[in-house]
């Protein structure tokens, strides 16, 4: 098994999926084909996959390149973690729309900054398909980069015979929070989940057959701090609790950010991200200080709790074992209805022979109605790309739920102006110029 990891220098996140691939004594002797742009933080993540290895006593063979061809050359499977711009893009997704009075939380996965991250992830993504169909043809490609439904559904569009598959381990961290707060241990319950990612739904949630939302009903009622949170509030309403955070949840509707009583009354962290994402700088800092010092750095317990799917998928891979885990994919029919074709995130089975989604049937109105407000966003931004038409961009911008509710739509056509000049060279050099209104 030759596993090839693209964007390997946020070292942070592949030391955990290389400990949870070394931890499997099946896979303790795998070929660990590492690439990155910046040959600092690849030398980092090389150490650090030796440090790991010998840390849980595996033998595999480990190599590192800038050149990404050869990263992947023979892969079996391929780990994309990049993000592209990195902090300074970052910063760029929430400071020009703060100029309009529009305010994010999270940024990565829709509103303007989903859609300018998507738009300047897309080439990156043409690329590396190009790349796999040529040296590497029949690996899986799982994707961690947000935003992961625009980013999968591009992948279908331009390079629909790589077999591509988005991770994201927000239902598991959902689930397991939801335990905790009704007093049942989260490996002893059944779970269902569906929708979009960072959208989804958990539509069945049980513990030995007992329907575990009446607990959580009283669990609200007893806590008022507890219905002072934006995704409790959404569950109040719809009647499904969402598989993603506050902060996350609250950029994907109109009902709150843009009104500062629903940000005070629910506690909305805005421009949440920019503080997380300085952190990571500082905790790469730490990272590479302590591997340069010769000393393995310390892990946060909850990242070592945290079970991440990859890992799985790998395993399952070689040894067949099955198992089920949440999985973004083109819709099949998989959700009747959500539009066909758009990325949707579901459960799937895992065995030797690869993913296999499930089917789950219609959402509940309510909250297929949601999904497809989100998936609107999410193929009018595709298509930008795959058209080299600017104009939707603006189109995207004009349909998102949270950017409609707040701006006018002279001030949501200047905003993409300004974030397309903002991010210059990053973008298609077909997506960057000013659209006077009434272009054709």
């Amino acid at each position: 098994m030759r596993i090839a990891f693209v964007g390997a220098g946020s070292v942070v996140f592949t030391r955990q999926l290389l400990r949870d691939i070394l931890s499997f004594p099946e896979l303790s002797e795998v070929r660990l084909s590492l690439h990155d742009i910046d040959q600092d933080r690849l030398r980092v993540a090389e150490g650090l996959a030796l440090m790991t290895a010998q840390q849980y006593g595996a033998r595999p063979v480990v190599t590192a390149s800038t050149d990404r061809r050869k990263a992947l050359d023979g892969a079996d499977v391929v780990v994309n973690m990049v993000a592209v711009g990195g902090h300074r893009a970052t910063l760029t997704d929430f400071d020009v729309p703060q100029t309009y009075g529009l305010r994010q939380t999270i940024g990565d996965t829709l509103g303007i900054g989903g859609i300018f991250r998507a738009l300047r992830t897309f080439p990156l993504l043409r690329g590396l398909a190009e790349d796999i169909a040529e040296v590497c043809p029949d690996a899986w490609l799982l994707n961690y980069t947000n935003p992961m439904a625009m980013n999968l559904q591009y992948l279908a569009a331009i390079a629909p015979r790589v077999k591509a598959v988005g991770l994201c381990h927000s239902v598991f961290w959902t689930v397991h929070d939801l335990c905790a707060i009704v007093g049942v241990p989260h490996e002893e319950v059944d779970v269902v989940s569906a929708g979009v990612n960072h959208q989804g739904w958990i539509l069945r949630w049980e513990h030995q057959g007992r329907d575990l939302y009446p607990a959580l009903d009283r669990a609200i009622a007893d806590d008022p701090e507890l219905r002072r949170r934006v995704r409790v509030d959404m569950y109040r309403r719809l009647g499904r609790f969402p598989t993603e955070t506050s902060e996350h949840s609250s950029e994907y509707v109109p009902w709150y950010l843009p009104h500062q009583r629903e940000v005070e009354r629910l506690r909305i962290p805005v421009r949440g991200y920019t503080v997380i994402s300085e952190e990571n700088l500082a905790e790469y800092a730490r990272v590479r200080d302590a591997f340069a010092a010769g000393r393995p750095p310390a892990e946060d317990p909850a990242v070592q709790e945290a079970a991440e799917y990859a890992p799985q998928v790998i395993h399952s891979l070689v040894t067949g074992e099955r198992r089920t885990i949440q999985v973004t994919t083109a819709n099949t029919g998989l959700i009747s209805n959500l539009p066909q074709g758009a990325a949707v995130e579901v459960p799937a089975t895992l065995d030797r022979l690869g993913v296999h989604p499930h089917h789950v049937g219609a959402l509940p109105a309510q909250l297929a109605a949601l999904n497809r407000s989100f998936l609107n966003v999410v193929e009018l931004t595709v298509a930008a790309a795959v058209q080299g038409d600017p104009r939707h961009i603006r189109h995207a911008a004009m349909c998102d739920p949270a950017t409609a509710a707040a701006l006018t739509v002279d001030q949501i056509w200047s905003l993409c102006d300004d974030m397309a000049a903002a991010h210059g060279d990053a973008l298609p050099l077909e997506l960057r110029a000013p659209l006077p209104l009434g272009t054709r």
